[in-house]
């Protein structure tokens, strides 16, 4: 017996079709993967299923849960169904929770909207949602705040929320996107526990196969509002037959080719840097305490190499990049590029910081969306003494898109007018335009689709080859660091405890915690390396 039944599901948003012939089914106690890339679909099917739709949106076809037609009730009906039958956790904490409500009275919320019980009840009832979300009561009191807790503790509250009355389905959009390894492990392994406890269907959405390899029972694969093939999750990845995914299974386990060898000289020296921050306790009139952030870190970075930097969030990671780019004093050690010190009497020395540039996860929050791209990648050349002005900066901006893949006429655009991958290569341009040595990705691909971040990584490879750049890639996605990485360092509570060639470390990993990282990665089924990347 079905607990979701989608049958023949099209769905068009003011005339234009976003879902087509869509089938779909989940059982009591079953876990369904939806994979696909952005666009493909997948959470507008979920959104159909809950009837949270734009205005403007038309249905056909038939959706049922737990053996109520969904395209049929009215939307009084819709409300006490959605929290009380099927509950769901979002991508993002952080906007899914209220910054200034206490994380009790936003699980109590729920309750107290579908059930006439006491606010004591309501709360009490939160308390164990929360403590079956592996967030007891005696470390994560009712009366903490979603800024007090980390990325995959503010997840943890959304799973409460969406269980708190033990739903017949819970939709997980994306659960893991923004977190490490071993937390994602936790995450996946907490939603698989709840639904054998409460024999609930869960649909699980990713753009990444790995994530739902192990722990989906069934997957389908959707390709602009098509399910273009499903089956078993044991032995889909044999029986493959879709060109799509099979191009989605080897853009999962791509690895770029690198021509370009490292040279032996050191671009980057970092020496025995310490980073301290002063925390006060008990607000501005209490006492303070040092928190030690790095912890006398040592490592050099070659010309030409490509040096990964893996780690869970916390472990220091963010800290040590922004010393490196002379954003904040270091209280001891030594930082020089090339031989010159990051930072000089006066502070940051800026002759050398020009020399470096970075490229951040979130290339739209990391942009200005007022102004247009010509003005966007031409940031940089603020840096510089003596900046092009005229024709050689209008030539300059161009070389710069053209050597990501973007042409001149894209310069006159806005930044909401691209892809996300196409936004990502912008923000590559932009670090591209001063010709910088070293160039720091932080979690540079992390949020793009599996095809799409094949392919910025083949860009990256190249780019290197071309001009000899070198990279210094911090990402909690191991897959991606061995791809793309000559060698690795890999951090814990701000100390490096283990470093060295990246197949090496990832092969015969010595440190207790690297075999952690390396154990709780999500794992691919062997793919066909005769498969291409699918089209963006």
């Amino acid at each position: 017996m079905s607990l979701l039944q989608i049958e023949d599901l099209n769905l068009s948003i003011h005339g234009t079709p976003v879902l087509q012939d869509v089938s779909l089914s989940i059982a009591p106690g079953q876990i369904l993967g939806v994979i696909g890339e952005s666009g493909s679909g997948k959470s507008m099917t979920a959104f159909a299923a809950m009837q949270l739709l734009p205005n403007g949106t038309v249905c056909s076809g038939r959706i049922t849960l737990a053996g109520q037609d969904v395209l049929n009730m009215s939307e009084p009906e819709l409300c006490q169904m959605r929290g009380r039958d099927v509950g769901m956790v979002f991508q993002e904490p952080m906007t899914a929770l209220n910054p200034i409500r206490t994380i009790g009275d936003q699980v109590a919320e729920t309750i107290l909207i579908h059930e006439r019980v006491s606010k004591k009840e309501a709360l009490a009832r939160a308390a164990e949602a929360l403590t079956r979300a592996e967030l007891p009561q005696d470390r994560f009191p009712l009366s903490r705040y979603p800024f007090e807790l980390s990325g995959g503790q503010r997840q943890r509250v959304v799973i409460a929320m969406a269980i708190a009355l033990r739903p017949k389905l819970l939709i997980a959009d994306e659960p893991t996107t923004a977190l490490d390894v071993t937390t994602q492990a936790q995450i996946l392994s907490l939603l698989k526990r709840l639904v054998i406890e409460d024999q609930m269907g869960l649909m699980l959405i990713s753009h990444d196969l790995a994530v739902v390899a192990d722990l989906a029972d069934d997957i389908a694969i959707m390709q602009k509002g098509r399910v273009v093939e499903a089956g078993p999750a044991a032995t889909l990845f044999q029986t493959m037959q879709h060109p799509y995914s099979k191009a989605l299974l080897a853009a999962s386990a791509h690895h770029p080719d690198r021509l370009a060898e490292p040279q032996e000289q050191p671009l980057l020296t970092v020496r025995d840097v310490v980073r301290e921050y002063r925390l006060h306790s008990n607000g501005w009139l209490g006492g303070t305490t040092t928190l030690r952030a790095v912890k006398g870190v040592s490592f050099d970075i070659k010309r030409g190499e490509s040096l990964g930097l893996v780690g869970e969030s916390g472990c220091g990671k963010s800290t040590l990049t922004r010393a490196i780019l002379g954003l904040e004093p270091v209280q001891g050690g030594q930082i020089l590029l090339d031989g010159e010190p990051v930072f000089d009497a006066k502070g940051t020395n800026r002759s050398i910081r020009r020399r470096m540039q970075v490229v951040f996860q979130d290339p739209y929050g990391s942009f200005n969306p007022r102004w247009k791209v010509r003005r966007l990648i031409a940031e940089p050349m603020y840096l510089l003494d003596q900046p092009p002005k005229g024709q050689a900066l209008q030539d300059a901006m161009v070389e710069a898109m053209e050597n990501v893949g973007l042409t001149a006429d894209d310069l006159d655009k806005y930044i909401h007018e691209f892809s996300g991958g196409q936004r990502q290569r912008i923000a590559i341009a932009r670090a591209l335009i001063i010709k910088p040595d070293l160039i720091i990705l932080d979690e540079a691909v992390s949020a793009l689709d599996v095809s799409v971040r094949a392919q910025v990584l083949d860009l990256l490879a190249d780019l290197s080859d071309r001009y000899g750049l070198t990279y210094l890639f911090i990402s909690h996605d191991l897959s991606v660091v061995r791809s793309i990485t000559d060698r690795v360092l890999v951090m814990q509570a701000g100390e490096i405890v283990e470093q060295g060639e990246t197949e090496t470390v990832f092969d015969a990993p010595q440190h207790p915690y690297t075999q952690q990282l390396i154990a709780a990665a999500p794992a691919l089924p062997a793919t066909d390396p005769s498969a291409e990347l699918p089209k963006t």
